[in-house]
């Protein structure tokens, strides 16, 4: 996973590094935890199995957790959607489901970039509040569902990797294709007798 210094070609330290603590919340517990319920981009050599529920609740009340430090560092007042997300959230780590629906990375390096140009001063993220031009080089992405639909990719990428779903609408974004069936276990004889 590319840091966000690299994705915006800044140098590690420095001015960058601690405006982008400001703005979000440290993400690589969840991520860690992810990782050990991602389902999107490989291939198991068993098709049946699933994550443990332990670790899947692990990954919801991580991004909860996460949310909810974003929610209370907020600067401009209640944010309805986080308290929304966190909400869903915590409802999926109390019974969560027996695996993860997120989108996968190739999907999300596919979203549509939001130029900073045609970026409006008092447009900001959903999810943070963060006015998108109060970063120096903002990273904004658009959801297919609705043009208006844009988010800070830092804030939008730990919700899709979980729920294929847009925050605002709650339309599926994406529809997983269903496995390969196993193969036959049969062996297929050609009239041939032993």
């Amino acid at each position: 996973m590319a840091t966000y210094e690299d994705e915006h070609n800044l140098p590690l330290g420095g001015a960058g590094e601690s405006a982008r603590r400001s703005r979000r919340p440290d993400l690589s517990t969840f991520f860690a935890t992810y990782e050990l319920v991602d389902t999107t981009d490989h291939v198991h050599s068993n098709t049946h199995a699933l994550p443990l529920p332990e670790n899947v609740a692990a990954v919801y009340r991580n991004l909860a957790n996460a949310f909810e430090v974003m929610r209370q560092g907020n600067n401009h007042g209640e944010n309805e959607l986080l308290g929304g997300l966190i909400a869903e959230l915590m409802r999926n780590a109390d019974d969560p489901p027996s695996e993860v629906k997120g989108v996968s990375d190739e999907w999300l390096n596919d979203l549509d970039r939001v130029p900073k140009k045609s970026l409006k001063p008092d447009e900001s993220c959903p999810i943070c509040s963060n006015p998108f031009l109060e970063d120096e080089y903002p990273l904004v992405v658009r959801l297919p569902c609705h043009p208006d639909h844009k988010f800070d990719l830092e804030c939008i990428r730990p919700w899709l990797k979980v729920h294929p779903t847009c925050p605002l609408d709650r339309k599926e974004l994406v529809k997983k294709k269903a496995p390969p069936p196993p193969p036959d276990e049969e062996e297929d004889y050609d009239d041939y007798y032993a």
